[in-house]
This record gives structure tokens, C-alpha cells and sequence, in this order.
């Protein structure tokens, strides 16, 4: 039987490399639930907003959360839904600048 081709959101595509822009860290999560140990990584270590948390819950798993002004928010949704996010309005404006510019050049 052949599989389908799962289909590739163009809005969550966009979201996705305007996320690539934004700092990243890595932690693990220890004993703490995931958004427990983001949640206290950020207050100890002082990360200011925009951010990208991946959060390591085992060898396998690998949970992905973004700090915005608003609060942690899934990795996701923040791709679908970018244009919700002020701080991340700026960077989609400097990348589609980019992108725009790098195509006329060609």
C-alpha cells in the first residue's frame, strides 16, 4: 500500500524558519516535568524574550517550548501562529527582507 505524502503547511513552514533565528537553549529536564524545568531555567539564568527552549525529557524525547513576553508556549503552535507574537514580528520582517532580497539578486 502506498503511503501518502503528509501535507506541509506553508504558514507553519514560515513559522518554522523565523524560529530558526531566535536563541536556543538545551537543557534536560532531570526529575521535573518539561515545562517545570524550562520554566526554572529561565528564572535562574535571567533569558529575556524571544527564546527557544528544547528540553530533553529522555533519550528519545525531546520537547520544544518558546518564551515570548506572553509566557512559555508550545514550539507548534508559535510556528502556526507566529503572527500573533510582537517580538517575533520583527525577525519575520528582517527574514522575508532577506529572503527578498537574495532572489533578486539572482
Amino acid at each position: 500500500m502506498a503511503r501518502r505524502r503528509k501535507r506541509k503547511s506553508r504558514r507553519r513552514q514560515e513559522g518554522r524558519r523565523i524560529l530558526e533565528c531566535v536563541p536556543q537553549y538545551s537543557i534536560s529536564s532531570g526529575e521535573d516535568k518539561p515545562v517545570t524545568a524550562a520554566r526554572k531555567y529561565i528564572h535562574s539564568e535571567g533569558i529575556i524574550p524571544p527564546a527557544l527552549l528544547l528540553v530533553k525529557r529522555n533519550e528519545h524525547t525531546t520537547d520544544r517550548y518558546f518564551w515570548a513576553e506572553k509566557g512559555l508556549f508550545g514550539a507548534q503552535y508559535v510556528e502556526e501562529n507566529h503572527f500573533l507574537f510582537p517580538s517575533l514580528k520583527h525577525i519575520a520582517e528582517k527574514t522575508t527582507h532577506l529572503v527578498s532580497a537574495a532572489t533578486t539578486r539572482v
